[in-house]
């Protein structure tokens, strides 16, 4: 989010490359228009279908279990042990930049973090469950894995330049958000050890023709406005045959290059966030065969765009490469898509299956992959243009999963196949001298395969057993193997008791486990430093070849032991509370490796690999509540505490995240058509780190703790019609400054920034 305070669309196009983007994305935006209105009639069609079909599934009876999401959850109870449910009301009613993790970070038990404790790249911050990392938090999008982010490799110190995947799809498409914590989450097999975020997409069925735009002008200079537009077009084509079309378009600016050097820490001035631009086209059909069987096609095409801001691995912002690219594009992501899905509701089961297959091509400009070096875009020679690198992620998906309805019980039977393939000429042109040999490593450049692929399939079974009315007990069992790391076993039993009308108390425990990445198993990923990233021992060698870091084949499944105790209370009145604690025993963790392995002596440089690191703890306790005040005022609350969050072998931290987090907000209706809301979120003191995760030595010197700080905001909506409906609001309410000072190496946990004050403006059509 950037660009100059206040400022209209007009001072965004200030090249002849920003015009190019600005009239794109609206000559896009209106072909979509044209498109949609001559489709109008289709939806209206099937209105009457839709709303009888919408009758059916509220006839039915719902019930949330832990051990399970459920869609049909109650709306008032958008928090409940281990599963957060986000409504379409509630994403509305936040004004969503763009990203959901602007909202998921406010349930119990998440915060945002990047993808090591290095703060290398501190401002691209993601999703991050129970303090388990980002990458061990499973995003799906309609029960579907997404793993794009996986295309971009891994620097010294496990740091990745990348958004994540919390923004490939428009808030104006998402029906609800399904967040999942806990033991609950190994039946999703790997990347779940912290937890799931599941999106969910509005039905085809569900008539539909919206336009909605978001507006967002920072009160700073130093940062820029932000703005989006969805498009939803949906309904009955015919009486068997629905379609969804959804739009969108997102282009947020960059901070201003400067504005951390005020906080800059050793004449070194860390770069701010970097600013984004979204185009998301998705297509969705689905077909009613009969009463019972339901499939559905589905294509989709995403990219994301950055408006660079001067990041790199390290924190000094390199004032040439500035003047050449500030504000413009470093890197894109493309992501494409098609699914077939197939829905089932027969008398004594139901089924949810599909096969996707995805490819995405990271495409960036050539960075340098060795010492100091790394991560930093090469700059070309006098008069030669800037290069461009690409790799390309594909992925092939397929799962089935079946519910048997027994008079006690639900038999859950589910298999799920994984395919991946990496092709990453970006790393692969280190020499070695001749007669160096080394496990797989292939010392001739030439001779290097850039490709890497692996594939991953599993089966689970699951009972959700009724002992008695009050009494539930879910044990289950996953099995997989993996092509690279081997079979894993992940038992799992869950179990939930009501011990009085309004109390329950609930426990569970389960194996969970992460298969290592392409670019962490690949030989051929080769990193290079001179020093830097060498550990102290061998500088003090004197071994002046520097340090090479492989790839490593013989990786092994990083796994959890998860547990937790969950006490609720719920009256039926809407006056909800719960508290649970957790714990989590991760072991195998994988990280560049500080123990060399082997020595070029040619080259007189030692040889490290990525390797599996041994046990860390996590523990910590999360709690919410929820009252109804009045008939037009509700107040919810929750806190998430971090008792421990570190390795065995030094006591580091996991991730970079508060010892505790609090959200509470106030939720009014003044009138059935006018709405305020006004919530704070309370972040406490983040410890520093004070060993270093590309050394693996202590830094010597004390760093900085960032210190407690509060973020509060406020928003209302208005009806003025039956179809418009507007929305304003203030982010940050009373300008809470947090800017980045640095990476860990001497700004300890100050490694991040938070957007300022922030004027909102929504306005939302429906036709």
């Amino acid at each position: 989010m950037s660009n100059q305070s206040g400022c209209s669309d007009f001072s965004v196009i200030t090249s002849p490359k920003k015009l190019q983007r600005v009239v794109t994305g609206k000559l896009l935006l209106s072909i979509a228009v044209t498109s949609i209105l001559s489709s109008t009639a289709f939806a209206a069609e099937g209105d009457e279908v839709a709303v009888q079909g919408a009758t059916d599934q509220e006839a039915v009876p719902t019930a949330t279990l832990d051990t399970i999401v459920v869609r049909a959850a109650r709306d008032e109870l958008e928090q409940a042990a281990g599963l957060s449910i986000i409504s379409e009301e509630a994403i509305e009613k936040a004004s969503v930049s763009n990203d959901i993790s602007e909202i998921v970070r406010k349930m119990p038990g998440v915060n945002l973090s990047g993808s090591s404790t290095s703060g290398q790249r501190g401002n691209q911050r993601q999703i991050d469950l129970r303090g388990m990392g980002p990458n061990n938090t499973l995003i799906l999008i309609d029960g579907r894995p997404v793993t794009s982010r996986n295309s971009s490799r891994p620097s010294r110190g496990s740091e990745q330049d990348t958004r994540g995947d919390s923004q490939w799809v428009p808030p104006g498409a998402i029906e609800s958000i399904e967040v999942l914590r806990g033991p609950a989450a190994a039946r999703y097999g790997s990347g779940s050890m912290g937890g799931v975020v599941n999106i969910i997409t509005k039905s085809p069925t569900e008539p539909e023709f919206s336009i909605s735009s978001h507006y967002e002008a920072p009160e700073s200079d130093l940062e820029g406005s932000s703005w989006r537009t969805n498009i939803n077009m949906a309904g009955a084509l015919t009486d068997k045959l629905s379609s969804r079309t959804t739009l969108g378009y997102h282009d947020s600016e960059a901070d201003d290059p400067s504005i951390n050097a005020a906080e800059a820490l050793d004449d070194s001035v860390a770069a701010g966030t970097e600013g984004v631009e979204n185009i998301d086209v998705r297509q969705v059909f689905e077909y009613a065969m009969d009463a019972m069987n339901t499939v559905g096609v589905e294509v989709n095409y995403s990219r994301q765009e950055n408006r660079w801001a001067g990041d790199s691995l390290f924190q000094t912002v390199n004032e040439t490469l500035i003047d050449e690219l500030e504000g413009e594009t470093t890197n894109k992501m493309q992501r494409y898509g098609a699914a077939i899905t197939h829905r089932g509701e027969y008398d004594d089961a139901s089924s949810n299956s599909f096969v996707e297959y995805t490819r995405t091509i990271n495409e960036r400009l050539g960075e340098g992959s060795a010492g100091g070096g790394e991560g930093q875009i090469v700059i070309p020679d006098d008069g030669e243009e800037f290069e461009w690198t690409e790799a390309t992620y594909d992925t092939l998906n397929a799962k089935s999963e079946w519910d048997v309805y027994f008079d006690r019980h639900t038999l859950t039977a589910g298999a799920e196949f994984r395919g991946e393939k990496l092709d990453n000429p970006v790393v692969s042109d280190m020499t070695f001298e001749d007669g160096f040999e080394f496990g797989d490593v292939e010392t001739d450049p030439d001779k290097r395969d850039p490709t890497s692929d692996a594939y991953l399939v599993g089966a689970y079974l699951e009972d959700n057993y009724e002992i008695t009315p009050d009494w539930y007990v879910t044990p289950g069992l996953r099995f997989d193997y993996h092509s690279e790391a081997g079979s894993n076993w992940s038992p799992s039993i869950n179990t939930t008791w009501h011990f009085s009308p309004d109390w329950s108390v609930k426990a569970g425990v389960s194996r969970a486990f992460k298969a290592p990445s392409l670019y962490q198993l690949d030989p051929n990923y080769i990193y290079y430093t001179r020093g830097y990233g060498c550990p102290q021992y061998v500088k003090d060698e004197n071994r002046g070849g520097g340090c090479h870091v492989l790839g490593n084949s013989d990786l092994e499944n990083e796994t959890s032991w998860n547990k937790e105790l969950t006490f609720t209370y719920d009256d039926g009145t809407g006056l909800n509370a719960g508290l649970t604690y957790y714990h989590n025993a991760y072991d195998n963790r994988i990280g560049a490796g500080t123990d060399r392995v082997a020595v070029d002596t040619a080259t007189d440089r030692s040889i490290f690999q990525w390797d599996n690191q041994g046990e860390a703890i996590v523990e910590g306790l999360e709690g919410f509540v929820q009252v109804p005040v009045t008939d037009n005022v509700r107040w919810s609350s929750n806190i998430t505490g971090n008792i421990r969050s570190e390795r065995k072998d030094n006591g580091e931290p996991l991730s970079l995240i508060p010892k505790f987090t609090v959200n509470t907000g106030v939720d009014w209706d003044i009138t059935p058509r006018w709405n305020a809301d006004f919530d704070v979120s309370y972040y406490g003191t983040i410890e520093a780190p004070t060993i270093s995760v590309t050394t693996g030595e202590d830094s010597g010197d004390p760093l900085l703790d960032r210190e407690p700080y509060a973020i509060a905001n406020v928003s209302t909506r208005y009806d003025l019609t039956k179809s418009i409906t507007v929305g304003a609001g203030i982010k940050n309410l009373f300008d809470e400054g947090v800017y980045r000072e640095g990476t860990a190496t001497n700004a300890g946990a100050r490694t991040f920034n938070e957007p300022g004050r922030t004027y909102v403006f929504d306005v939302s059509v429906d036709f």
